[in-house]
């Protein structure tokens, strides 16, 4: 687990350049600093499949851990990857050591945090996100197979059935 006995010593959080979290906690950590970075499984549709792909939870965020007495901050800033800590009126942004912990309890063998899943029930708002239909709302009704959904939209004041991929609606807000 990522909790250390000193009493001083805190999470904080870098803000790092785009894409670069990896790069920022590779060279952070070449320089003896604490860093946790959470990554997170995801559908992602790469070349007209779905597959599950490990991406960074908080894109541009990183967990640090540091003691406020004898940890050297300066160098941070400076490092390769990294834009800069994260304040609020001038105050580095210390996160609750508890966050962390619910997020390493989360995680799975490979050090993925794994989200909770809602399943979609009948009924259920749900939006297109991809295809000429991108946008609309409709009515979740059930799955069709492994790979397919049946949603309801209401075109021209009519509900009428259609059929679609499963990964490419959601829930909607």
């Amino acid at each position: 687990m990522y909790h250390y006995d000193n009493a001083l010593k805190a999470w904080y959080l870098v803000f790092t350049k785009p894409r670069m979290e990896s790069v920022a906690q590779s060279n952070l950590e070449r320089q003896s600093y604490h860093t946790y970075l959470p990554k997170v499984l995801l559908n992602k549709r790469i070349r007209g499949r779905y597959s599950l792909k490990s991406e960074v939870m908080f894109p541009r965020y990183l967990f640090i851990h540091l003691d406020t007495v004898t940890d050297n901050w300066m160098p941070i800033r400076s490092t390769l990857g990294v834009s800069q800590m994260v304040r609020f009126g001038g105050i580095p942004a210390q996160v609750p050591e508890a966050l962390l912990q619910q997020l390493h309890s989360r995680e799975d063998m490979q050090g993925n945090t794994i989200l909770p899943v809602r399943e979609l029930v009948s009924g259920d708002p749900v939006e297109i996100l991809e295809g000429p239909m991108a946008g609309y709302i409709g009515v979740f009704e059930h799955h069709a197979s492994c790979e397919r959904v049946q949603i309801l939209l209401k075109i021209v004041g009519e509900h009428t059935r259609v059929s679609l991929d499963r990964h490419s609606i959601q829930l909607a807000v």
